[in-house]
């Protein structure tokens, strides 16, 4: 299994906090679906202001910059998921200029 850690922002207004937090609170079965499809096994997504941190569990032979996009395609409403989502959010400025969701380095591991 592999991890992931990576982080982006949500914009800076109370109003589309809120609404981002309600949405991810009723998440489309079909995203649910898709993201799964794809090989995510497990994501959690923490807050803190508007500073969003998501912790990923995926499949070994999965590749974030390959495989965590397809899963738009396999269902039309994971575009619109995107879409919505991408309302509220924006680049950190750490974030690559080719990044999102920012890649964030693992520094320590307790096992």
């Amino acid at each position: 299994m592999k991890t992931y850690a990576m982080t982006l922002q949500l914009k800076d207004d109370p109003e589309v906090i809120e609404k981002y937090k309600e949405h991810h609170r009723h998440v489309w079965p079909e995203v649910e679906r898709s993201l799964k499809a794809v090989g995510i096994v497990s994501m959690r997504i923490f807050l803190l202001g508007r500073r969003m941190f998501m912790h990923m569990e995926t499949v070994d032979d999965f590749v974030a910059d390959r495989d965590f996009p397809k899963y738009l395609d396999l269902d039309p409403k994971c575009r619109e998921w995107d879409a919505l989502m991408c309302q509220f959010q924006e680049k950190v400025p750490e974030a690559k200029d080719d990044e999102w969701w920012a890649s964030m380095e693992m520094v320590y591991e307790l096992n």
